[in-house]
């Protein structure tokens, strides 16, 4: 860290701020509260669940259709930065409302929880896209590497704090009810992700940007649609976004459905939860690894490790049975999860004209985002069909083995000319 940048550190440390949202508000917490809260409303669990699942589609679907064109928009000079901030700003109101919201409006924190999702994801957008202003492409890999991994360290520290303040007022230690102890996690998360967000919103400035229009928001819709007209321009960067679709889709299946996978084997909560916590804490160390090791043997070739280990991954699931499987499953994970998502930004964020960084990154959103589909239905078909899950875990190599075939044709980013005029 003592060799980095401000503008760098300052990038770096947001990955710190948001992850207390992904693990506490996304994945750990609140949807335990939420499906409590439903239920002390009257609500049957098969229908809070589905409200649940609605919630999360329609978010994820409303920023990931508007992505494009806010990033094209967030590509004229200082819309990047007050687009981030309006979105964080979003994302933390409503974090903090979810903690005083009552117990008994579940309506009312689902909105709440909804508007989260959109502000979260809306910062992310901007936030990948920064990625070209605070660096330089030979720094990439080592710069959004050191991100995911200070991201998995982070998160590791609230959700320390948080699991401890709920078990303990569960064994009536302290002098609180567990409804109050989530709702001081829902707090924590928005101190968290407020504090240290500073260094990014004091240091970070958009560097690479086109100059002012008279009416940016119309002329960010040209360019959008200008972008589709000219996409065989940027053949090299479609292509690695449609085999980016496939391989994170699986990445992204396994930590979705670690869970669920994990219980259907007669996991406890209590030995998930440490093998999540020693998951993040693996990950981190990792990511930096992949952040060199691709320095010096070319990021392409390192996703192409990762997908490989995915593989094996997928392979090895299919004869788990015990808990000690498990352990070796996750660790695996661990070993390439921070690697494959932290290069597949900078590889990205090399392929991408600069001053149109935010429209493509809108673009790698809407992909991201979308890659959520897939490989749940196949997981779940599979594992419906053959009535093992498995098989179904197993099922998720044909992604990764069609991603890796399309990263092969995508060529080197040194190979690729560099357009940067593209403007209208």
């Amino acid at each position: 860290m003592s060799r980095m940048s401000k503008q760098e550190k300052g990038w770096v440390f947001y990955d710190w701020a948001n992850s207390a949202y992904s693990i506490l508000i996304t994945t750990a917490i609140f949807p335990l509260y939420f499906k409590a809260a439903a239920n002390q409303a009257g609500l049957e669990g098969s229908t809070s669940t589905a409200y649940w699942g609605y919630a999360n589609s329609f978010a994820t679907l409303l920023i990931s259709l508007c992505a494009p064109i806010l990033g094209s928009i967030g590509d004229f000079k200082g819309f990047k930065k007050r687009f981030f901030t309006f979105f964080f700003a979003l994302g933390i109101i409503f974090t903090l409302l979810l903690a005083v919201v009552p117990t008994n409006q579940w309506l009312l924190l689902l909105i709440c929880y909804m508007i989260t999702v959109i502000g979260f994801g809306g910062t992310n957008i901007f936030y990948d896209a920064f990625l070209v202003d605070v660096t330089t492409e030979d720094k990439m890999n080592k710069i959004s590497s050191r991100g995911y991994a200070m991201g998995y360290i982070g998160s590791t520290i609230p959700f320390i704090i948080s699991i401890a303040l709920i078990i303990l007022s569960q064994q009536n230690i302290l002098p609180f009810s567990v409804t109050v102890a989530s709702k001081a996690a829902f707090a924590i998360t928005a101190l968290w992700w407020g504090l240290f967000t500073i260094p990014m919103l004091k240091n970070v400035k958009q560097i690479y940007y086109k100059d002012p229009v008279p009416n940016p928001i119309s002329n960010g819709f040209k360019q959008l649609f200008e972008t589709f007209k000219r996409i065989k321009l940027y053949r090299p960067l479609f292509l690695f976004l449609i085999a980016y679709f496939f391989y994170i889709d699986g990445v992204n299946t396994i930590i979705t459905m670690s869970t669920a996978y994990g219980s259907d084997l007669g996991i406890t909560t209590n030995n998930l939860l440490i093998i999540l916590f020693a998951t993040q804490v693996v990950a981190a160390p990792f990511a930096i690894l992949y952040g060199k090791l691709a320095d010096k043997f070319k990021g392409k070739t390192m996703l192409l490790v990762g997908i490989f280990v995915y593989i094996v991954i997928c392979t090895y699931a299919y004869f788990l049975k015990t808990t000690l499987d498990f352990w070796i499953l996750a660790m695996l994970v661990a070993s390439s999860q921070g690697g494959i998502q932290a290069l597949s930004r900078s590889y990205f964020a090399k392929l991408v004209p600069k001053e149109h960084a935010n429209e493509f990154f809108g673009f790698y959103s809407i992909f991201y985002k979308f890659a959520a589909i897939l490989g749940p239905f196949l997981v779940g078909f599979t594992a419906q069909m053959t009535g093992n899950t498995n098989s179904g875990v197993f099922s998720l190599i044909v992604l990764f083995i069609i991603g890796g075939i399309i990263l092969l044709r995508v060529p080197e980013t040194n190979n690729i000319p560099k357009t940067n005029s593209l403007s209208l």
